[in-house]
C-alpha cells in the first residue's frame, strides 16, 4: 500500500475512533479518562519531536504543562481575563519560559540536558507550592471558570471530549506538515549527528531551540485545558514523575513517528487507571505505579524499541501503516 494511502487510512481510522467513542459509550468514567488520554495526548505529541525528530530528552516538560495550567488559571481567577484568551497568554508566556530556559540548556547533551530540565522543573513546582495566595500554594487555586463557545459552557467531560480530540489531530497534521519541511529534515540530521548537521551549516542550536519552544507551547495548551476542565489546579499533576511518564509514553509508543505518542499516552494513561482501581482494593498496590512504568519501559527498549506504533501485524504492516518520516 502507498505510503499516502496508508497515511490518509490511519486519520481515516483515527477519526473514526474518535467519532464513535462517545456514540458508543456515555459513561462518564470512560469519557474522563478520554479526556486525559487527549491531554496526555497532546504534551507526548510535542516531546515525541524533541525526543524522537531532535534527540533532545526533557525530563521538566510537566513544569509547562504546569505554567498553562496556572497561568490561565491566575488570569481568570485573580484578574477575570477570557478564559480563551488567557489560554493564549499563557502559551506565550511558556514560550518565553522555554525560550529563556532552552537557550542555555540545550548547549548540553545527554544526561546533563535531562538533569538541567529536571532541576528546571522542580524549580517550577516549588515556585506553585510557595505561591501563598497567588497559586493557592499546596491547597491549589480553585474557581477557575470552564471555557464556552458563545452560550454553549463547556461544563461536561463530552465537551471537553469534543474540543480535545480535533485538537489533537490538528496537532498531528501540523506535526505532519513540519517534518516534511525544511525544519524538519534539519532536526533529522541533528538527531543522527549534531556534528555532521553542523557541518552542513545547519543552525543546530536555533533549529533545536525552535523544537523545545513548540513542544512547550503544546504543553501549556494542554495544561491550560485540563484547567478550564477541573475548574481547579494544584501542583500534584506537575511533579516530576509526571515528566518520566511522560516520556514514558513517548518511548513506548514509539518516539520517532507521528502516532506513537498518541498510542503510548492511550496505553500509559489506562495502565495508570488500573493501577488506581485496584489500590482501591487493595493500597499497596498504588506504590507500585513506578514499578510497573519501569517494567514496561524495560520490556519495550528490549523488545519493541521502536514503539507499538513500528508493531508489525499479520498482513497490516505497521500498527498505524506510517511510513519512516511518522
Amino acid at each position: 500500500m502507498p505510503h499516502r494511502r496508508r497515511e490518509l487510512l490511519g486519520f481515516i481510522v483515527a477519526g473514526a475512533v474518535i467519532v464513535a467513542l462517545p456514540l458508543a459509550t456515555r459513561n462518564p468514567y470512560l469519557l474522563n479518562v478520554a479526556v486525559f488520554i487527549g491531554l496526555h495526548s497532546m504534551i507526548a505529541i510535542g516531546l515525541g519531536l524533541l525526543l524522537g525528530f531532535a534527540g533532545q530528552i526533557s525530563l521538566g516538560h510537566a513544569a509547562f504543562y504546569g505554567l498553562g495550567a496556572y497561568a490561565t488559571g491566575i488570569l481568570t481567577v485573580h484578574y477575570h481575563i477570557n478564559p480563551w484568551l488567557a489560554l493564549v497568554i499563557g502559551a506565550a508566556v511558556t514560550a518565553v519560559v522555554a525560550f529563556l530556559v532552552g537557550r542555555p540548556t540545550l548547549r548540553l547533551h545527554g544526561h546533563y540536558l535531562a538533569m538541567a530540565t529536571l532541576g528546571f522543573g522542580i524549580i517550577v513546582r516549588i515556585l506553585f507550592n510557595e505561591g501563598g495566595e497567588f497559586t493557592g500554594g499546596p491547597s491549589g487555586l480553585p474557581g477557575i471558570p470552564h471555557l464556552a463557545l458563545g452560550p454553549l459552557v463547556l461544563r461536561s467531560d463530552l465537551h471537553m471530549y469534543s474540543l480535545i480530540w480535533p485538537l489533537v489531530l490538528v496537532q498531528v497534521v501540523l506535526s505532519r506538515h513540519l517534518l516534511r519541511s525544511r525544519l524538519g529534515r534539519a532536526l533529522r540530521a541533528i538527531h543522527d549527528s549534531e556534528i555532521a548537521a553542523r557541518s552542513c551549516a545547519i543552525d543546530t542550536g536555533r533549529h533545536k531551540l525552535m523544537i523545545f519552544v513548540l513542544s512547550a507551547i503544546y504543553a501549556s495548551v494542554a495544561g491550560s485545558l485540563f484547567a478550564h476542565s477541573i475548574s481547579f489546579v494544584n501542583p500534584n499533576p506537575f511533579s516530576f514523575m509526571v515528566s518520566v511518564e511522560l516520556v514514558v509514553m513517548v518511548i513506548v509508543g514509539g518516539a520517532a513517528t507521528l502516532w506513537g505518542p498518541v498510542i503510548g499516552a492511550a496505553v500509559l494513561t489506562i495502565v495508570h487507571q488500573i493501577i488506581v482501581q485496584l489500590g482501591g482494593l487493595y493500597e499497596p498496590i498504588k506504590d507500585l505505579d513506578v514499578v510497573i512504568f519501569g517494567l514496561i519501559l524495560v520490556l519495550m527498549l528490549l523488545y519493541q524499541p521502536q514503539g507499538l506504533a513500528r508493531l508489525r501485524l499479520p498482513r497490516l504492516g505497521r500498527l498505524t501503516g506510517e511510513g519512516d518520516d511518522g
